[in-house]
């Protein structure tokens, strides 16, 4: 009998055996949370331990107040040198406008200091050579301008005190040749009216007739067929 139960328990035919765990699922659950807190603790331990040995526990909150406070202090720094920049590119553009108005009025003083010259020079002509001198002509000036033009400048003065006022008129005539033979022209051809009490500056650009060279201008004043006065210039 014993043999027939041995027999069985060792062959293929032996029943089957379960093994249960005597404990209840409610403190397997316990136990397995433990596990995990226990590993939850051990890694945060860990991370402390790393962070302590990299050295990142030596920012405080203090210090981190502090670079913030660092950072706003030089966001602040940035935005005033900016401002202080653009108030630099404005003055520099205050100062060039300032420059260039300044050499405006430099151009304006030298074209002022030419013409105050020429009117010196002008008004040292003025200056009668005798007190009986009556009226001349001072100041004949002529140029011819590209071939083409004459510019001239007549001064004429009556030199002597309190005169009567002058109406008359003024004649320039040219001379030289044209086309290789003599030239002579008036111009205006019936002259220019001229009226005057003390002095008169007359000024003008004549057109020239084509391959007309002028080697002389004369100016004369003319009160009805009279020629009061007459001056001529010899052109280079």
């Amino acid at each position: 009998m014993r043999l027939r139960l041995l027999r069985r328990r060792l062959t293929i035919s032996a029943p089957r055996v379960a093994i249960r765990s005597a404990l209840p699922w409610p403190f397997r659950w316990v136990a397995l949370a433990v596990v995990f807190g226990f590993c939850a603790a051990v890694a945060l331990w860990a991370f402390e331990f790393g962070k302590s040995i990299a050295g990142l526990d030596s920012v405080s909150r203090d210090e981190l107040l502090q670079l913030r406070a660092e950072v706003t202090r030089l966001r602040d720094e940035g935005n005033e040198q900016q401002t202080v920049s653009h108030t630099a590119d404005s003055l520099l553009v205050a100062e060039r406008a300032t420059k260039e108005s300044l050499m405006a009025q430099v151009r304006q003083l030298e074209a002022d200091n030419r013409t105050l010259r020429e009117d010196l020079g002008f008004f040292e002509k003025l200056i009668p050579a005798a007190a009986n001198e009556g009226l001349t002509i001072r100041g004949l000036q002529a140029e011819v301008l590209g071939g083409m033009q004459l510019r001239w400048q007549v001064l004429v003065i009556q030199a002597s005190r309190n005169p009567l006022d002058f109406n008359g008129r003024l004649e320039l005539v040219l001379a030289g040749t044209q086309d290789g033979k003599s030239w002579t022209q008036t111009q205006p051809s019936q002259g220019q009216a001229l009226q005057l009490k003390q002095y008169r500056r007359v000024e003008g650009v004549l057109n020239l007739p084509p391959n007309a060279v002028v080697k002389t201008v004369t100016a004369r004043v003319m009160e009805g067929a009279t020629v009061r006065a007459t001056q001529t210039m010899v052109l280079d």
